[in-house]
């Protein structure tokens, strides 16, 4: 049987484009349509213990169709499937199909919003024909970029690596009782061609390693876990990444690093509780996780116009299209943040899955709160130009708004003089858990690690704590912004329903506010 194989699109592209025109000249009152097809390639290794605990190659084939139709209302179609070898045969077949069966879908959406706003009078009024706005139609070819390619590395090589840097975290310190090492390399392909004509074929290598330590002393225990990843080839993991926004060590010194950070938490104390806010100094890998939770979730706009809400919530920047908080004051002259497709590493891409041609996005400016990410939809109920963020974990579901790469922007200040200027405060390392309110209003997220600062020193370690504020007095609280900014991989951000699980990016520099610091 043939292998599929990221190969398959040069074949399928004018098979796939014929089919998406001809639709559109043959089906009434069809507005637009697209396709996704999309083909991964991937190998992944794990150790326990360091023990070979599993292996894999594989390849993932979908397809995705969206249509938009209607007589009375405009409305949307989805049709998405999973491929494999089988169904080569018979592809074509497959896309006329599922560009039928969307038509058929839409026309039905639409015949019932248009009975539904005539039947409620003034509130069905609400309902609009889904409409998109427009956008630059591109053709072009985005080529991955690697050193080694994902689909030469040989499995056996993958395995034995996995293994002996298990091994070597499990001789790190007798107080290691567990840990678990495993690695994904990948190259993927996405087609997508549209009824305006057009035509984006992007590729994407991806390389991944993951670490999980558990160690104990005495009745305590610490369960780290952490990950290194980039858009390159198995190089990055063997050599590290030393780029301008985005660095780590090779992935052993990383996994022997997050053990004996283990160790070494597992004998401190846990964190005290502040009875009131206090100063708090916070590093790149902790305003990774700020950045994601309370800047990135909230302005993604399909989240606040509460077209999506499952799971995460809705957004405390937009209480409806006239209560919002665009052009006020939400967070100190200091804050920054911003969206940018065009930053390195999970969260880098051309087109997003509308083949919108991405762009950085400002969404708060010197404290003042700007926009949202968007998709043509939304752009078009919201206003604004699209800034291409409507991304799927693959082609077979439907794209929502996604972060890129989301990140506070650095500041002028030397990191360092951020807690040299502290008498008496916390300093708050690396991520691990977050709890959000259902707006994201306010948040509790833990840290990894967590220093007493006093006399502009670090003082004491402790384990188990984290910081809980209001979201929006924790960012008017910022006092200094460090010129540190630093790039993470986020390997697992889910939203919608179905769970869509995707990688991103997010970061930002060292900074200083205030806030509650909570342990336990």
């Amino acid at each position: 049987m043939t292998r599929i194989s990221v190969d398959l699109i040069d074949t399928v592209t004018p098979l796939v484009q014929q089919r998406v025109h001809e639709a559109a000249r043959r089906l009434p009152h069809l507005r637009y349509a697209d396709v996704r097809l999309e083909v991964t390639e991937a190998k992944g290794a794990g150790a326990e213990n360091g023990a070979p605990k599993f292996s894999g190659d594989d390849y993932g084939f979908a397809l995705g169709v969206r249509v938009l139709a209607g007589d009375r209302m405009i409305a949307p179609g989805y049709v998405g499937q999973v491929l494999g070898t089988a169904d080569l045969a018979d592809l074509d077949r497959i896309v006329r199909a599922a560009l039928e069966q969307a038509y058929r879908r839409a026309m039905v959406n639409g015949e019932m919003k248009a009975d539904t706003r005539e039947k409620f009078g003034p509130l069905g009024e609400a309902l609009a024909d889904t409409r998109l706005c427009p956008i630059e139609v591109r053709q072009d070819t985005v080529d991955a970029v690697y050193r080694i390619d994902p689909r030469a590395l040989p499995l056996a090589e993958m395995v034995r690596y996995a293994t002996d840097v298990s091994r070597e975290v499990a001789a790190v310190d007798p107080g290691v009782k567990y840990n678990y090492v495993s690695a994904v390399t990948e190259l993927s392909r996405e087609l997508f061609v549209s009824s305006e004509g057009a035509r984006i074929d992007q590729s994407f290598a991806l390389t991944q390693g993951t670490c999980s330590v558990v160690t104990v002393a005495g009745e305590v225990s610490q369960d780290l876990y952490d990950a290194v990843g980039h858009q390159r080839g198995w190089e990055i993991l063997l050599e590290g990444v030393d780029e301008p926004l985005l660095r780590f060590p090779t992935f052993r010194d990383f996994a022997l690093a997050l053990a004996r950070e283990g160790v070494a938490l597992a004998v401190a104390p846990v964190l005290p509780t502040s009875e009131r806010e206090v100063v708090v100094v916070t590093d790149p890998h902790y305003n990774t996780l700020v950045s994601h939770e309370i800047i990135g979730h909230p302005v993604e706009l399909d989240r606040a116009l509460k077209m999506e809400t499952a799971y995460a919530g809705r957004s405390w920047l937009l209480g409806g299209l006239t209560e919002h908080q665009v052009g006020r004051r939400v967070a100190s002259p200091l804050v920054t943040a911003y969206s940018d497709p065009s930053l390195p590493g999970f969260g880098h891409y051309k087109y997003d899955h509308e083949g919108t041609p991405a762009r950085r996005v400002v969404h708060i400016d010197q404290g003042i709160f700007r926009g949202f990410m968007n998709s043509r939809q939304t752009a078009a109920i919201f206003g604004g130009e699209p800034n291409g963020h409507w991304k799927a974990t693959d082609a077979s579901l439907v794209p929502l708004i996604r972060m890129s790469n989301t990140v506070f922007d650095a500041g002028t200040r030397a990191a360092e003089d951020l807690v040299k200027e502290v008498d008496h405060g916390y300093y708050v390392a690396g991520h691990r858990t977050p709890s959000i309110a259902e707006s994201r209003e306010n948040f509790r997220i833990s840290a990894r690690t967590i220093y007493e600062i006093r006399n502009g020193e670090l003082g004491r370690l402790y384990r188990d704590g984290g910081i809980a504020a209001d979201s929006r007095d924790y960012l008017m609280n910022v006092d200094a912004v460090g010129s540190d900014f630093r790039l993470y991989p986020i390997p697992n951000c889910g939203k919608g329903q179905p769970m869509q699980t995707k990688r991103l990016g997010n970061g930002g520099p060292t900074m200083r506010t205030r806030a509650r610091v909570v342990g336990g």
